[in-house]
């Protein structure tokens, strides 16, 4: 009885989580369907969220501590960097650039956190930073559903920079045990700075029309709703319950499905698609990415990786 609860408990914890990669993955399409401007999208988004993930976690009401705040500040940088990125460039491009983080903490590391980098993952940052540079040289003019590529491209690296420092500033609270305010408090307090800070041009927005000239209207609505609720909260929910019965190396490597998903929903939802280059480049980096999870679990099972599987 104890082995088979154990399997049921492994495969819901595995179907959570592919949920969760289904539900990221969703969004890039989602941000491109809306006829609201690129900051209502992702100010009013992040209101949604914020609002149910502080009540779904009552660890987040707790007054915070500047470190937590530090991380929160990140976090919402990345998710405002991302909406921008899907909005002004292919979603392809824009999943692919902020995927391409494991090489900014790789680099970060040692500064930010002591750690020591060893010559393997020297191999790891120059796939990865192969892929970038086909991503970024693979933008194709501008389009109807990526008008301005060049800019958007920057902000969705910026996006993978900050992501990068969320990471590493969750990594640090946890060392100093505080790793329920990172796991809890970080996303909705994230997402609450990230509304606060788009408000302004959001409500802007709302005067005299949205970017393309049409009033927002009930699907708009219907739209930031998707987001904010499933895109993100419900989304975050399944990680945060599924995550408990898996390694993070498993859990890791099933959310690749985000990046791997995310332009086939734009492609089939918006008509998008990406360039062959743009696309070489995500595979590299998702390729890249699914070797060194691999590799990490390997290096952690022999015990030649060191505690951090490095």
């Amino acid at each position: 009885m104890i082995q088979q609860s154990s399997i049921r408990e492994l495969a819901s914890s595995r179907l959570l989580v592919v949920t969760t990669a289904l539900l990221f993955s969703t969004g890039g399409a989602a941000i491109k369907f809306s006829h609201l401007t690129a900051w209502q999208v992702s100010s009013y988004r992040s209101g949604v969220a914020a609002l149910l993930l502080f009540a779904v976690f009552p660890e987040a009401r707790r007054r915070l501590p500047p470190r937590v705040w530090l991380a929160s500040f990140f976090y919402a940088a990345t998710l405002i960097c991302y909406v921008l990125a899907t909005r002004l460039t292919t979603a392809a491009n824009a999943i692919y650039l902020q995927s391409a983080a494991p090489i900014y903490v790789i680099l970060l590391s040692p500064l930010a956190l002591r750690e020591r980098v060893q010559r393997r993952d020297y191999a790891f940052v120059a796939i990865i930073l192969c892929g970038l540079l086909l991503v970024l040289g693979g933008s194709d003019r501008g389009s109807a559903t990526a008008p301005d590529p060049v800019l958007g491209n920057l902000l969705g690296a910026g996006a993978g920079i900050f992501w990068a420092l969320t990471l590493l500033s969750i990594r640090f609270l946890s060392r100093t045990g505080q790793s329920s305010a990172a796991s809890y408090a970080v996303p909705a307090a994230g997402n609450l700075v990230a509304c606060l800070a788009g408000l302004a041009p959001a409500l802007g927005g709302l005067t005299p029309a949205s970017s393309s000239g049409v009033t927002p209207g009930f699907e708009d609505w219907l739209v930031i709703l998707y987001l904010g609720v499933f895109n993100v909260t419900v989304a975050y929910l399944c990680l945060s319950r599924g995550i408990r019965h898996l390694t993070a190396v498993e859990a890791s490597a099933i959310l690749l499905l985000e990046p791997a998903l995310n332009p086939v929903w734009t492609w089939l939802l918006n008509g998008e698609r990406p360039s062959r280059l743009a696309l070489m480049g995500g595979i590299l980096i998702m390729s890249a990415t699914g070797a060194r999870i691999l590799m990490s679990a390997n290096w952690q099972a022999t015990g030649a990786g060191g505690s951090d599987g490095r």
